[in-house]
């Protein structure tokens, strides 16, 4: 019998490529947000952890944000509670903040705690109401539309008013990944849900990351929210408003969108929308020149002419 060992080349390669990347971002801080969606099967789950631990593991000061959308639908549904959304944003009553608070800070958060325990990161998990993490208030009622008389109330929602950006660099300089909830409270105690992209944008500004990763069902921003295969491979703030005038950005991009912006002016130099769905498409997008998604920039400027070059191939 004759066993052929593999060819180590390949791997040697691909570790080759990334050593650029890896010097170029050792010590850099990184937002990582994933949606409740990738959380729905552990197949999807684990796969992004892992990649979310190479990055944690070559030196890179990773904190996850997650969401717990289609959990908390489901968990609202199971408990007979009605699921509102406006705009793309979830309204939310009393007893709708009560399970959130369950599921966002409870069974997700924990159940990514228990994968990272495995994979030998050391998280931490948290939420915004811990030590102040996030400060917010609650959402005042707003106009339906824009010059519309109508106005709708989120309810126990929150908007922030600051990001404790300490409570995080405590962490991270000492060898911890953050784990965030969206969850937060006011001054007076009073919990509020804040959307996880608006939450990990803060955040990324208030820690001036290098980057700040949305990991999604869709491949990255479509010009066609129906083809798959009308990613915008890079854009600029511009570009957001001409597509989101032009009315292609539709329901939960229309937050992602803004939270892009916010994230940008706040001072993360670079925003990146990629899908969970493609195998290792979070390292794909991080220590490849091609990467898999939509990169967003202040100011298209800012990108050099190899990255223009590698985004339309």
């Amino acid at each position: 019998m004759i066993n052929s060992r593999p060819d180590p080349s390949v791997a040697v390669l691909a570790l080759m490529s990334a050593a650029p990347y890896i010097r170029m971002y050792k010590n850099k801080v990184f937002v990582i947000k994933a949606g409740g969606e990738v959380f729905s099967d552990e197949i999807s789950t684990r796969a992004l952890i892992e990649q979310v631990a190479i990055l944690h593991q070559v030196g890179i000061k990773t904190v996850l944000v997650h969401g717990g959308g289609p959990q908390l639908d489901s968990m609202q549904k199971t408990l007979g509670i009605e699921t509102k959304f406006v705009n793309g944003r979830r309204v939310t009553d009393q007893k709708s903040i009560d399970v959130t608070s369950m599921v966002l800070n409870g069974l997700i958060n924990t159940r990514i705690l228990a994968i990272c325990r495995e994979l030998g990161i050391e998280a931490i998990g948290l939420s915004g109401v811990d030590a102040g993490l996030v400060r917010a208030h609650r959402r005042a009622p707003v106009p339906v539309a824009e010059g519309s008389a109508e106005t709708i109330d989120y309810g126990f929602v929150g908007d922030i008013e600051s990001v404790n950006a300490g409570v995080l660099e405590k962490l991270l300089e000492n060898g911890l990944m953050p784990v965030v909830s969206p969850l937060s409270a006011d001054s007076n105690g009073v919990l509020l849900n804040i959307n996880a992209d608006t939450v990990a944008a803060a955040i990324g500004g208030a820690l001036s990351a290098e980057k700040l990763v949305l990991c999604t069902g869709a491949p990255g921003i479509l010009e066609n929210v129906d083809d798959p295969s009308t990613v915008v491979s890079y854009t600029d703030i511009n570009g957001l408003k001409r597509l989101r005038d032009r009315g292609l950005l539709k329901d939960g991009m229309l937050p992602k969108a803004t939270a892009i912006e916010n994230a940008i002016r706040g001072g993360v130099r670079r925003v990146h929308v990629i899908t969970y769905k493609s195998s290792d498409s979070l390292l794909a997008e991080i220590f490849t020149n091609e990467g898999t998604g939509t990169l967003v920039v202040a100011d298209l400027k800012a990108l050099s002419p190899a990255e223009q070059t590698a985004a339309q191939t």
